[in-house]
């Protein structure tokens, strides 16, 4: 059980952590190896003259992230809302009687514990 969570723990975490950092992942791995990038995600391969160096790929991944960013949250519009309100007469509580009953039965504690160290004599040779 414990295995199980922890390792859905680590998933989720990993998940959140590589989805909030996937631009910076991406811009990383374009200054580090420019090259590669070109070769792995560049659009424009064929058309040399665009210049585009992979910065097509880089404009995609952001506005990925921007159209994530700006979906609008649902708004309550409080004229839909409908409340409804009763008036309550009288709230009545009702009182019930506890009779304490004496227990049954009565703990003792017979233990007793006396230190007797005065009476420890070690052996002698």
């Amino acid at each position: 059980m414990k295995i199980s969570t922890y390792i859905f723990a680590v998933i989720l975490t990993t998940l959140l952590l590589f989805n909030s950092t996937r631009v910076s992942l991406t811009y990383a791995y374009y200054n580090m190896d420019t090259v590669g990038f070109i070769e792995n995600f560049c659009i424009n391969k064929d058309k040399p003259e665009l210049n585009c160096n992979g910065k097509c790929h880089l404009n995609k991944v952001v506005q990925s992230q921007d159209q994530d960013q700006k979906t609008p949250e649902s708004i309550i519009d409080f004229k839909e809302l409908i409340l409804f309100s009763t008036a309550l007469e009288t709230l009545i509580f009702h009182q019930k009687e506890y009779i304490k009953q004496k227990n049954i039965s009565d703990y003792l504690n017979l233990y007793s514990f006396h230190n007797s160290n005065d009476c420890f004599h070690p052996p002698r040779v």
